[in-house]
């Protein structure tokens, strides 16, 4: 029998789980334990494994679509193998459509395009591309698995869509009607659907505001130079100016718990350990790893931590433990010449700070004039946990530990 492949719950509170791409195609043979997908959730995105040897005989939700967890995704088995049976468990476990019975002709013909628009197996990408297009879905043959229309389908059918007769109407237009250009499209799913609906909202349901600060870390650089290479023979590490700004993040965050909060269900949530978000790039999107008890690492700790989730990142080795639970988070764009920047709130956490490019300027020390390492620091936060006041206070604490490193390593 036919066996059958589900979508994973990934976390407690996931509710749906999208299936970004396909690594095979119905016939294809797989082996157990063969990647045979990628699904996503609000996130993280994994592999979907087989679980057993054969072929694939039927793929039940296509790329882009969303299912609950526990949903059949597709089904495994021998080639030639049917499997009707399970489709039959399958279509008895959806609920029936209730009929309304016609109270006179209109009623009728309401009711009988409604039940036609009901049973129309469509993926959500197809048919919002159909809405925007005006076309009736019910007039569009699909070509996936069961019939369902595909996003394909509708762009053949927006293509056939264009008749002699609108081209008529733009001839004998007095003003022509220049045809927009076209565009490719690119439907939004997997990873890149998740950030995009999480920072709406974010952005949504938070009061944010971001103040910018600058730290001169030329003694900074300077320290890490002159422990660069003890470090390196004690402890087989090199220390970085992230790993300078993660410790003062974690040391002023000790000092203004206000700032390591969540504002969750009208209530101000206090957290005694500090969890801290290292956001990474990655080719599908961004992701945010947690050290957690960070309060508890010294800088070199800490510094291991940071490479080791963040080469985890890259290799799509995180688990779901340690993409959870942050309660403040880190962004870093220096590495792309960025100087102050407006980063966006990690919902449900109070503040997160936004790190730019090391620049020189030259800067007064006193009566002289010195050349300076100047780091620009942006912070976001949640204006209805605190006011700008605290806010500037802890970004003052944190610009004086990087301009005093010596205090970070007492």
């Amino acid at each position: 029998m036919a066996v059958e492949v589900v979508m994973p719950k990934l976390g407690m509170a996931m509710k749906e789980g999208t299936v970004s791409i396909w690594n095979k195609e119905v016939g294809d043979p797989v082996e157990k334990g063969e990647p045979i997908a990628s699904v996503s959730s609000e996130k993280i995105e994994i592999d979907v494994e087989s679980p057993a040897e054969g072929t694939v005989l039927k793929i039940a939700v296509p790329e882009g679509e969303g299912v609950p967890p526990g949903t059949v995704i597709c089904y495994i088995g021998i080639s030639g193998e049917e499997v009707a049976a399970a489709l039959a468990v399958e279509e008895a476990q959806k609920p029936e459509i209730e009929k309304v019975d016609p109270v006179n002709e209109k009623a009728e013909s309401i009711s009988s395009v409604s039940t036609t628009r009901n049973r129309v197996k469509i993926s959500p990408v197809a048919r919002k591309m159909a809405e925007e297009a005006n076309l009736p879905i019910e007039n569009i043959k699909g070509t996936g698995p069961g019939g369902r229309i595909t996003k394909e389908d509708v762009e053949a059918a927006i293509k056939n869509s264009s008749s002699p007769q609108t081209e008529a109407k733009q001839e004998s237009s007095e003003t022509p009607v220049k045809p927009l250009e076209e565009a490719q499209q690119i439907p939004v799913s997997g990873i890149r659907k998740v950030i995009a609906g999480r920072m709406y909202d974010s952005l949504q349901k938070t009061a944010q505001l971001t103040i910018n600060m600058k730290a001169d870390v030329t003694d900074l650089i300077s320290l890490q130079k002159q422990i660069a290479q003890t470090v390196q023979n004690r402890y087989d590490q090199k220390l970085t100016v992230t790993d300078f700004i993660a410790r003062a993040v974690v040391l002023s965050l000790q000092k203004h718990g206000e700032m390591n909060s969540a504002y969750i269900d009208d209530k101000i949530h206090l957290f005694k350990n500090v969890h801290l978000g290292m956001a990474v790039a990655l080719e599908k999107g961004l992701v945010v790893p947690v050290i957690r008890n960070a309060e508890s690492c010294s800088l070199i700790d800490l510094s291991r931590n940071i490479k080791i989730i963040a080469q985890k990142a890259r290799q799509a080795q995180l688990s779901i433990e340690e993409m959870q639970g942050s309660t403040f988070t880190i962004s870093n764009l220096g590495a792309y010449g960025v100087e102050h920047f407006t980063p966006v709130l990690n919902p449900p956490e109070t503040g997160i700070l936004g790190v730019g490019v090391v620049y020189n300027t030259p800067t007064y020390i006193g009566e002289n004039l010195e050349r300076r390492s100047i780091l620009p620091l942006s912070l976001t936060f949640d204006h209805r946990v605190l006011d700008g006041a605290p806010a500037a206070e802890f970004l003052q604490t944190i610009r004086q530990y990087l301009e005093e490193p010596i205090t970070m390593l007492l």
